[in-house]
């Protein structure tokens, strides 16, 4: 009795920290690249707490080649979950996204970055997940990225799409380490996982609700 009491009173807590969602289908940006005219790669690295459920998302969304857990913000010494769950190497739980810009533009990563890969409006912390290593934040791989993300998060703000600031910062990739093997595809690898069906399952639930036309069944695979 008291392991169910106990079972139920986590269940209620995570339910509490879960991120938040954002008010919904978010507007294109103003700003955008063109669509390319030949199929080519592209990549950029997304942080916004726990990779499980940032990688889940990505892998799903159509146009997305590969989406690969790992850390960035870091040295490659210190990239172990060990280390970087310290919340002092300076990494951040991060997903790197390989994409075909003639099939998704950056523009419409962002809309699903921002409104159901995470909660940008969390400072260091990500629903239960709190420390500096589960940031919002964009690694950029092109200033033209940088350009894009800046313009939208003051279009967000300006518009007023999400009751608290948006926290998200911008930096340039300074490197990109794959998590460890157990790592990759966990959302999918582990459904039933409680910590899965709290705080990540919802967010591809909403993929499919939010962003029908982003939203692919098959998902890319882990690199």
């Amino acid at each position: 009795m008291l392991a169910v009491l106990l079972s139920g009173v986590l269940v209620a807590w995570m339910l509490r920290q879960a991120p938040a969602a954002s008010t919904g289908r978010l507007p294109a940006p103003r700003t955008d690249q063109p669509r390319a005219a030949v199929s080519s790669r592209e990549s950029v690295v997304f942080a916004g707490g726990c990779f499980w459920g940032v990688q889940a998302v990505f892998e799903h969304v159509r146009g997305v080649v590969a989406a690969t857990a790992g850390y960035a913000g870091g040295q490659a010494a210190t990239a172990q979950y060990e280390t970087v769950s310290t919340g002092t190497t300076g990494h951040a739980e991060s997903v790197h996204v390989v994409f075909d810009p003639s099939r998704v533009s950056f523009g419409d990563l962002l809309q699903v970055y921002f409104s159901v890969a995470h909660n940008p409006t969390e400072l260091n912390y990500q629903g239960p997940d709190v420390g500096s290593q589960y940031r919002s934040e964009i690694f950029y791989t092109r200033p033209e990225q940088a350009r894009i993300a800046k313009a939208y998060i003051l279009q967000l703000q300006a518009a007023h799409d999400f009751a608290r600031p948006i926290v998200t910062t911008l930096a340039p990739l300074p490197g990109f380490y794959p998590a460890e093997a157990y790592h990759q595809d966990y959302a999918a690898h582990h459904p039933d996982d409680l910590y899965i069906r709290i705080n990540d399952a919802p967010k591809l639930v909403a993929l499919q609700k939010v962003w029908p036309e982003f939203y692919r069944a098959q998902p890319a695979p882990a690199r």
